[in-house]
């Protein structure tokens, strides 16, 4: 089996999500399991200057539309992995956020860039491919390259590889003016219900869904989430008529990098045998973000973006009432403005209670992973989410809201759960301040109870979140899409 990954972002060098960690971990995983994996990426500044040793595999002087030329360069990474970084200085060679810019607006071209990435990825999967190295399968990962199946269809006649197209998250589609059709490259008769058109709109996403083989998303609830209208942001009707090709795989963690035993960012290492040593990251982190040092104090600890679907608005809601009653934050993260000041207002306001450290940094999300007594991750909608279970592989249970990957990972502390040994964190069920703050309650209650909060620990820290078993799922449906495609 031979794999095209075509992703929009790769960890470490170019990373605003979850998705550029998983691009990193999945090809890597499915490389492991013996398939062949290309990574199709745009050449960013950092990704070029990461990959100082490369060659050239083609020159791409007119993909049809008004794409620039552009140069396709192969690196291979130490451990084998190997890179298709896609050079055009026009569209890529831009310092900062790959979909934004200084001021926080998408770039105005993101139709020609990202559609030069869905084209070429089309391109090398089809016959005639400017390459001698043949995909069975082309992996698409969320709009950013989703318009790949639709180049297939349309100017392919669905020759070539099969298609599968990922969902990381459908809030974002991939939507522009109906009139890049023709800049794009795209026949007139794909602007229309069954192709790429989306209320009057071209949508590379929704492009992807109707003429890919096969849909996949990162976690089984979030599966049966999008094909309903509270998560299917507008597509749930095609999801629904797709119903039988779409289906859930939970992503997986980076369990070398994420390993509590041998992390170099931490104070103090610990396994699930050793979990007094847990300790002296809470003192440290305590000491680092200016709270009161004293490990009787309930810390929470939240690494995340500042948006609404985060849900970070309800617990700054309760972020008083907390600190009042003698618990702990310790907050990273940025994004929505309004929200960062309120969390800046809420730490000036609890000194020795609450640190907002506005930004990220890697080496402290792993230090407040571990330095925590809970996790917090009160998520409106959640795909998949990685944080939870880099909490509960650092015996840091998770207090999270029951949707999309975190009710498929944590198992709420109810008295059959905890009597059977398998609750790990806290769940509660309603979008709001007060839902959050009883859970928050619960966990706090438990905690008092050290044998109890022990149990709980163990059993996060007993689960197995490695790639392995994700990638060999992705295999089964690389199997099932090329058989889709003979028939």
């Amino acid at each position: 089996m031979r794999a095209l990954f075509a992703v929009s972002e790769v960890a470490p060098w170019v990373k605003t999500g979850g998705l550029g960690d998983v691009a990193a971990a999945l090809p890597r995983a499915l490389m492991s399991a013996g398939c062949g994996v290309r990574v199709l990426v745009p050449a960013y500044p950092a990704m070029m200057k990461a990959c100082g040793e490369r060659r050239a595999l083609a020159r791409i002087d007119s993909p049809g539309g008004r794409f620039p030329a552009s140069t396709l360069w192969e690196a291979v990474l130490t451990d084998g992995l190997t890179l298709w970084l896609l050079e055009s200085p026009e569209c890529f060679s831009r310092e900062g956020n790959p979909y934004l810019d200084a001021q926080g607006h998408q770039w105005s071209d993101n139709a020609l860039r990202f559609g030069l990435l869905s084209r070429v990825a089309a391109l090398l999967s089809a016959p005639g491919s400017p390459v001698d190295w043949h995909a069975d399968v082309l992996h698409c990962n969320d709009w950013q390259s989703a318009l790949a199946p639709a180049y297939l269809r349309y100017l392919h006649g669905d020759e070539g590889a099969a298609s599968i197209v990922t969902i990381h998250n459908l809030a974002f589609q991939g939507i522009f003016d109906a009139t890049e059709c023709a800049p794009l490259g795209l026949p007139e008769r794909a602007l229309t219900l069954d192709g790429v058109e989306f209320h009057g709109k071209l949508s590379f996403l929704k492009g992807g869904l109707q003429c890919c083989d096969l849909v996949t998303t990162v976690s089984p609830t979030y599966a049966s989430e999008i094909l309903g209208p509270e998560y299917g942001c507008g597509l749930e009707g095609l999801l629904r008529y797709r119903a039988d090709r779409v289906s859930g795989i939970l992503n997986g963690i980076d369990t070398e990098v994420w390993d509590a035993a041998r992390d170099p960012a931490l104070a103090s290492n610990y396994d699930s045998h050793s979990l007094d040593a847990k300790a002296a990251n809470k003192l440290a982190l305590q000491k680092e973000l200016g709270l009161a040092p004293d490990p009787q104090r309930m810390l929470f600890g939240v690494v995340s973006r500042l948006t609404e679907q985060k849900g970070l608005d309800l617990l700054l809601e309760i972020g008083d009432a907390l600190c009042e009653e003698g618990a702990q934050i310790a907050l990273l993260g940025s994004g929505d403005r309004a929200m960062e000041r309120g969390w800046r207002d809420l730490a000036a306001r609890r000194p020795g209670g609450c640190a907002a450290v506005i930004g990220f940094d890697e080496t402290l999300a792993h230090r407040i992973e571990a330095g925590a007594d809970a996790f917090v991750m009160p998520s409106r909608f959640e795909p998949c989410g990685l944080n939870q279970m880099y909490s509960l592989r650092y015996g840091t249970p998770p207090v999270v809201r029951r949707t999309g990957g975190l009710a498929d990972t944590v198992v709420d502390a109810t008295p059959q759960a905890l009597a059977d040994g398998g609750a790990n964190g806290f769940v509660f069920e309603e979008a709001s301040a007060p839902a959050l703050f009883d859970a928050l309650h619960r966990a706090i209650a438990t905690f008092g109870d050290p044998r109890t909060w022990r149990a709980i620990q163990r059993a996060g820290m007993r689960a197995d979140f490695s790639w392995s078993g994700a990638a060999a799922r992705y295999l089964e449906a690389y199997r099932a899409a090329v058989r889709l495609r003979e028939t």
